[in-house]
């Protein structure tokens, strides 16, 4: 346990620029304050103790503004940045060196008391305001678009944008660090745009050519 406790401090170090010293990131960060108290709470959790459990967790939602249920399985050196309003279920999965932004939410789809949120893979970023519904899987290495709403399984290394959330990315070998380049990923709305002008142009030429042949008879 207190191996974990030093990682999930040594993550903030050394992926967020903004960290300039261990105090600093004991005092100031409530994504690692509500990672600790999913620990404590995980653990009580998995003993039964159910009630003091989800009191804690409640108590971590008011001071951090982040929601874990206590049965969720959290990994090593998860990072949850600018994490508020994100909401994770009770059985959701997440894997070691995960990334997660402001308002992400992995969320069930069903009443029935089974698996039924999301399980996400190892290094697996997800952006801000991102939803991620249903007991499916997200591979190793991949990325979630913010804003973007998922409801089926991605492979792992792919990028998903969009509403719904669709790969537009395709899987590439596996990475050891993570990309948090979100610059980079692609834009599904610039593309269709871009599409709709080469389109327009088209059009517009083959009119002028109809004109100057007319005109010429």
């Amino acid at each position: 346990m207190l191996k974990r406790l030093k990682e999930d401090i040594q993550v903030i170090k050394e992926r967020d620029p903004a960290a300039k010293n261990y105090v600093e990131i004991l005092l100031c960060y409530p994504g690692l304050h509500a990672i600790w108290f999913h620990r404590i709470a995980h653990f009580l959790y998995r003993r039964k103790w159910y009630t003091t459990a989800r009191l804690l967790s409640h108590l971590s939602r008011w001071l951090t503004g982040i929601e874990i249920h206590p049965g969720a399985q959290i990994g090593r050196r998860v990072f949850i940045d600018h994490g508020m309003g994100i909401v994770i279920g009770e059985t959701s999965e997440i894997g070691d060196d995960c990334l997660l932004y402001k308002g992400v939410v992995l969320g069930g789809t069903t009443l029935e008391k089974k698996k039924r949120h999301p399980t996400l893979g190892n290094r697996v970023i997800v952006g801000s305001n991102a939803t991620i519904l249903g007991a499916i899987t997200i591979g190793d290495g991949a990325r979630i678009g913010s804003g973007s709403v998922v409801v089926k399984p991605v492979p792992p290394g792919a990028t998903v944008v969009g509403v719904p959330g669709r790969v537009i990315e395709s899987p590439t070998p596996e990475k050891e660090e993570l990309d948090f380049e979100h610059g980079n990923l692609p834009d599904p709305l610039s593309d269709i745009m871009k599409m709709i002008l080469q389109l327009y142009n088209r059009l517009e030429e083959r009119v002028k050519r109809l004109e100057n042949e007319q005109a010429k008879n």
